[in-house]
């Protein structure tokens, strides 16, 4: 567990932040205890470059994203006001250089997130007690560095964080039948479903080295993947395709001790940070919803009022190029609830086409705040935008959609269609702008080759980055591995051996 010693907050910091409390109270924000730490933006850029938290395993990129923010700060190109973490309690970190205006400003913001991260469906299922468990993550890479080497952990570590994104952020929150729960059909199925009834025991965690001695579920899960690796001669493997590729590299790749509590950790972290690109623009949001309002009718001076309107209008500022998740997410939700406030939703409403009527429309139901609280609490980005997003809102912020322009080498406004300007942000959305991939077959062509299928929404995957996890895979299967995607709008495998990159037509079937 992890011990932290909590500096005070300054008195007059402490009350303002009991006040900026009270006040999200009022407002009916349900959140975990907070803890707020004042630091310097050294200390700060530290705990950012962690991903706020102050104790995590070692690696060089974590060196290299302190160096760019503090040059970003020196250099007077950005700066960070505040950090929050999703756990219980939530821990929160201010700028010791704010202003009593921006420290109010951010402290209200703070408690906007700690309100989505404890009552947001995706974010159910995340460690609440992730803090502790990074620096157990820390532990233990620093016992395989102490074992192995750094060099070489280190670079088995890049080769993992190159595949972080291949996990299945859907899975949590699917229950799946489990083995207790399945009933044999045969009794040959009984007698391999009680072959198979090994495992972990339920323990503590001070009895669970006890209870689970390392040797013998290694020695199980050896068994395990043996006897999976002897069935797949004979049937196709896995039965159904597979999103968490990750999980299936785990438990099926020829990998080390170590190398495999490697890449659970880097699973396991994956999965925690997950929630928080599927609601960015939520997330914010609703944190500046909240920051807007307290400070707005409670929390401004006289003389803040200046310094709050530019920092206020500096974090929504957009530009041509890049969406702003904090505007976008600000506006939509101040959109919906003036439109159920008015009673701008419904059969009654759609069906209405007379544009001056729906202008003016008010059936004065006041149901905009109880709304919002709902759309906080089931909503991700894509289902938030896929349900919220009407044409009126396009029209009155000026969005549209953008291309690429072959002729002159610029970006372009491609449309200002409603449905076009909806589907290519919904793309942008899906997966995080990544691609999806699927563990398709482990004994591709019956000689042990992992089969990958990229599930093609009409972006083609970038070449080299693909031939490049190609490479990354290989290390861990340390077989052929191949990927069926499209190239030049063609069913196209990319494969490769360990030594050679091939690139092959898919034969139709």
């Amino acid at each position: 567990m992890v011990v932290t010693t909590h500096r005070p907050l300054p008195k007059e910091l402490s009350d303002i932040q009991q006040e900026m409390e009270q006040h999200a109270l009022d407002y009916g924000l349900d959140f975990f205890k907070t803890i707020f730490e004042v630091l310097d933006y050294e200390e700060l850029s530290m705990f950012a470059a962690y991903g706020g938290f102050p104790v995590r395993y070692p690696h060089w990129r974590f060196g290299a994203q302190y160096d760019e923010l503090m040059k970003g700060y020196s250099y007077g190109l950005q700066k960070i006001y505040e950090m929050v973490i999703n756990t219980d309690p939530c821990y929160a970190y201010l700028l010791s250089a704010n202003d009593i205006t921006d420290q109010k400003l951010v402290i209200a913001h703070v408690y906007g997130h700690c309100d989505f991260f404890k009552n947001n469906a995706w974010f159910a299922h995340t460690n609440r007690k992730m803090l502790d468990q990074m620096a157990n993550h820390a532990t233990r890479m620093n016992r395989h560095i102490d074992t192995h080497g750094y060099e070489t952990v280190e670079m088995f570590i890049d080769t993992c964080l190159s595949l972080e994104s291949l996990i299945d952020p859907y899975a949590p929150h699917i229950k799946r039948e489990s083995k207790a729960e399945r009933k044999p059909e045969t009794k040959q199925q009984e007698e391999e479903a009680g072959e198979a009834s090994g495992g972990r025991f339920p323990a503590k965690n001070y009895m669970d080295r006890y209870i689970n001695p390392d040797e013998v579920l290694e020695a199980e899960a050896s068994q395990k993947r043996e006897k999976a690796r002897e069935m797949s001669d004979q049937l196709k493997f896995p039965k159904e395709r597979m999103r968490d590729v990750l999980y299936f590299l785990i438990q099926y790749a020829p990998l080390e001790d170590w190398q495999r509590d490697v890449l659970s950790i880097i699973r396991d972290e994956a999965y925690y940070f997950a929630p928080q690109g599927q609601t960015k623009i939520m997330n914010e949001g609703w944190a500046s919803f909240w920051h807007s309002t307290i400070m707005t009718r409670h929390g401004l001076t006289d003389e803040g009022l200046i310094n709050y309107a530019d920092h206020h209008s500096g974090t929504m500022a957009t530009s041509p190029n890049r969406l702003n998740p904090y505007k976008l997410g600000i506006e939509l939700l101040k959109d919906i609830e003036e439109r159920w406030n008015k009673g701008q939703f419904g059969p009654e409403y759609e069906d209405c086409t007379d544009m001056f009527e729906k202008e003016r429309w008010d059936k004065d139901l006041g149901l905009g705040r109880e709304k919002i609280f709902e759309v906080r609490r089931i909503h991700n980005d894509i289902t938030f935008i896929d349900t919220f997003l009407t044409p009126e809102f396009c029209y009155k912020n000026r969005m549209f959609s953008f291309a690429f322009n072959d002729s002159n080498k610029t970006y372009e406004i491609q449309s200002r269609e409603f449905e076009q300007i909806k589907q290519q942000l919904l793309n942008s959305l899906s997966n995080h702008g990544r691609p999806v991939i699927y563990v398709q077959d482990a004994n591709y062509k019956n000689r042990g080759e992992l089969y990958l299928e990229h599930e093609y929404l009409g972006v083609e995957l970038k070449l080299d980055y693909a031939q490049d996890t190609l490479v990354n895979l290989h290390r861990i299967w340390k077989r052929p591995v191949n990927i069926e995607t499209v190239v030049d709008d063609r069913p196209t495998i990319l494969s490769y051996d360990g030594k050679k990159h091939y690139t092959n037509s898919k034969e139709k079937t």
